[in-house]
């Protein structure tokens, strides 16, 4: 085994083993890509393809929003049950297949759903990978499933590079606006093209129904058949993302530390994120995209008050840790563009009923510090998921900027109206779509661009910043 390549704490050697084929069916996720750096995710499965003919989860309109009894989950319409078996992996930049490297094979978890993750380290910077994740039922036997994959690599910091990346928030299996293949952003993303993609959360929803995810077989049903979609499944096979969690892919609507949802704890809630998604040691983290690029992934469950706490000094969102450290390396970073982006808003407008986000009053002096530093900073912007619906605001008082990317499809949209238009608002929409944000140089100036776009694809709002 290469020594650049290394299992992730997820990954736990088992003895047990399957006479049957090992299959890939939510294929990879390829993550917290850095300039040399990468860690992949895949997850074994009994078949090829999630259970199209399975028993539809009846309507349930509970108003404790708890699941009703189920038999057998393999049985019902999208399940992806997991199997036992192992998986390597070949990656290689794509030009120069000679340098292609091999892991050892490892066993997928049964604790942690079948899952594996893959730590590649020595990557080149500013490269292009081709990667092939293989996987074998048990030792000794012949490799029954292959994936494909590829992604790029962050340039280097020194290097004023063209780089492009999209946002979106909000998406659920009963939602797809394609009931066949999934969410029809993915494709169009692609289409677009993208050097990587952050998904701000609510990546799931437990919380609602065909089936309420009340506790955890039900939650990791979720995430299965979710990204056994075609359009999810080819997308982050050829992508780099980052993934960030939210309330609803935590525990419930709104949710704070020691909360329970049914038979989820918080504690199994914190736990699942990292299982599902392909995730470091720290779910707040920053990284460098180039000369003129630095983005910042910040966590907003983990350490947060409740909701429900009288607003004051000791009242966060963040946590003392997180906030020190997103104003210290805010500050030290040299990058032209400096982009937040937020699980929740910072300046919204937000509606007046809401009491979770920095845009409302329950957070009103965590909110102000934040808008105040960030204000300060040159060409600083903020990228928020959240809300279903897009935006551009400006806070009036420190100028700060936010930009909503919106929920994945049409049918999410929802919350928000032109009657609650303000003047904070550059830009309102209330549709589903994405925000992709391209960073470059024009005639040696850089440029920022946000567009937001539909499910089509189409822009519907642009919004070029040039520093001179």
């Amino acid at each position: 085994m290469s020594n650049n390549v290394t299992p992730t704490i997820l990954t736990v050697l088992l003895t047990t083993v399957s006479a049957n084929a090992a299959h890939q069916a939510n294929g990879i996720k390829i993550g917290e890509v850095t300039a040399n750096s990468a860690i992949i995710w895949t997850r074994l499965t009994a078949a090829a393809e999630r259970n199209t003919d399975g028993k539809p989860f009846p309507d349930n309109n509970d108003r404790q929003r708890r699941s009703l009894p189920y038999h057998d989950l393999a049985a019902m319409e999208g399940a992806v049950p997991g199997i036992t078996g192992s998986v390597r992996l070949r990656y290689w930049p794509r030009e120069t297949r000679a340098e292609q490297v091999t892991t050892d094979w490892l066993a997928v978890s049964t604790k942690h759903n079948h899952t594996v993750q893959f730590s590649l380290s020595g990557l080149a910077s500013g490269t292009k990978y081709s990667i092939i994740a293989e996987a074998r039922p048990e030792a000794g036997s012949e490799i029954s499933s292959t994936v494909q994959g590829s992604f790029v690599t962050a340039p280097p910091h020194n290097l004023a590079a063209s780089v492009r990346f999209s946002v979106v928030t909000g998406q659920d299996y009963p939602r797809r606006d394609d009931p066949a293949n999934g969410h029809q952003i993915y494709p169009r993303m692609q289409e677009l093209g993208v050097d990587f993609f952050v998904h701000t959360g609510d990546i799931e929803y437990y919380d609602k129904a065909r089936p309420y995810a009340d506790n955890i077989d039900l939650a990791r049903f979720k995430w299965n058949r979710l990204y056994a979609m075609p359009f999810q499944r080819n997308f982050h096979n050829q992508t780099a993302s980052y993934f960030m969690k939210d309330d609803h892919d935590t525990l419930k609507n709104d949710c704070w530390p020691g909360q329970t949802y049914g038979d989820l704890t918080w504690e199994q809630g914190l736990a699942l994120f990292p299982e599902q998604v392909p995730m470091g040691p720290k779910t707040y983290r920053t990284v460098r995209w180039g000369k003129d690029l630095q983005i910042w992934l910040v966590e907003g469950r983990d350490f947060r008050s409740p909701n429900r706490a009288a607003d004051g000094p000791e009242k966060t969102i963040w946590g003392i840790k997180q906030k020190k450290w997103f104003f210290d390396t805010v500050e030290a970073s040299d990058a032209t563009f400096r982009i937040l982006i937020s699980p929740t808003p910072v300046v919204g407008p937000d509606r007046g009923n809401k009491n979770d986000n920095h845009a409302n009053v329950g957070f009103t002096h965590e909110g102000k510090e934040l808008r105040d530093f960030i204000g300060r900073q040159k060409n600083m912007y903020v990228v928020c998921g959240d809300r279903h619906w897009q935006y551009v605001s400006v806070d009036s008082r420190t100028g700060v900027r936010e930009y909503s990317c919106g929920p994945t499809t049409n049918k999410h949209a929802s919350g928000f109206s032109e009657k609650n238009r303000s003047d904070m608002h550059q830009y309102l929409n209330i549709v589903g779509g994405f925000l992709r944000v391209e960073v470059k140089r024009d005639q040696g100036n850089p440029v920022a661009v946000f567009r937001h776009h539909g499910v089509t694809g189409k822009v519907l709002n642009e919004d070029v910043q040039i520093v001179r």
